[in-house]
């Protein structure tokens, strides 16, 4: 462990963890290993600005993250340009990155973890004006962080309540033209995906071919909602039904939809929206991750 200063930032509402408990075991670990905690609380107001000005005025070693994927992706636009370490500690409904990066459950571990020397540097994807770690979709995903975002009810069980009603008030399949190397593809389906990573937060695995660092993504087109095909990646199986699931690999896309669709990123409902450019960012992300994780984790 070869540093001594850590900005530990905590979004307060998110999921429905008391972040009281882990940013006491973070101060803990800290104090054990003589390193000096700064915590910052996003409020939702120019918490970008806020954080680079933070990361100005001190000598900002390893950066840990408390919430959940659209908490890490705020981060993520902070220190983008930074050759910062980023930690993980999930506390949101939903933790899909820390679900590709195998970070266990345990609390304790999550700590050791973020304030570890196993340090992966993965791909960014800029979509129009934003970024996306993980994944990013348009169709009834979309409508369904839309619903969940308005209802009153957390975590899973809020996710759980409202796929049924979701499913019956959509209006899919979507019509979608998707644009790669020039060439135009027409196409339709109940879910379009972005795929830099592999994982739902639930474990669904949609994309189990995708790299996080090898400089493509991934477009998968869910043409029809099968059971079957659903089940099959739920189980990480990857003879997918091709006149149900389609994918492919490219390194610069653009989607153009015949009318506006529901849209999210990184778990956070963007609106609808009716066209997206898609390419990989000349920056990468560094990010701690468990010992484990895959051969291509570097020891910083």
């Amino acid at each position: 462990m070869n540093f001594n200063q850590v900005l530990l930032i905590v979004n307060p509402i998110s999921g429905d963890l008391d972040k009281k408990q882990i940013i006491q075991q973070a101060r803990d670990y800290a104090k054990t290993h003589q390193i000096t905690i700064h915590l910052f609380a996003t409020t939702g107001k120019e918490d970008v600005q806020k954080i680079q000005d933070r990361l100005k005025s001190l000598k900002i070693e390893r950066i840990i993250a408390i919430g959940g994927d659209g908490t890490i992706n705020l981060v993520a636009k902070a220190i983008k340009s930074y050759s910062i370490p980023l930690g993980i500690i999930p506390a949101g409904s939903a933790n899909g990155l820390a679900t590709n990066f195998g970070i266990p459950e345990s609390l304790e571990e999550q700590v050791k973890i973020a304030f570890g020397d196993t340090i992966f540097e993965m791909d960014l994807l800029k979509m129009n004006d934003d970024i996306c770690l993980h994944l990013s979709d348009f169709g009834v995903n979309a409508e369904l962080i839309q619903n969940y975002e308005d209802s009153k009810f957390r975590g899973k069980f809020g996710y759980l309540l409202q796929s049924l009603p979701t499913l019956i008030n959509s209006e899919y399949p979507f019509d979608f033209e998707v644009e790669t190397n020039f060439k135009k593809r027409q196409t339709s389906g109940a879910l379009l995906a972005i795929a830099n990573a592999n994982k739902y937060g639930t474990g669904a695995n949609i994309n189990p071919t995708g790299k996080m660092d090898d400089g493509k993504f991934e477009i998968i087109i869910y043409k029809k909602l099968d059971l079957v095909e659903i089940v099959k990646t739920v189980r990480n199986e990857t003879d997918i039904n091709s006149d149900v699931v389609e994918t492919f690999q490219v390194k610069e896309a653009k989607i153009t939809c015949k009318k506006p669709v529901a849209f999210q990123i990184d778990g956070e409902f963007k609106g609808e929206s009716s066209e997206v450019k898609i390419c990989i960012m000349d920056d990468k992300l560094k990010v701690v991750v468990p010992a484990d994780f895959n051969s291509q984790a570097s020891q910083a």
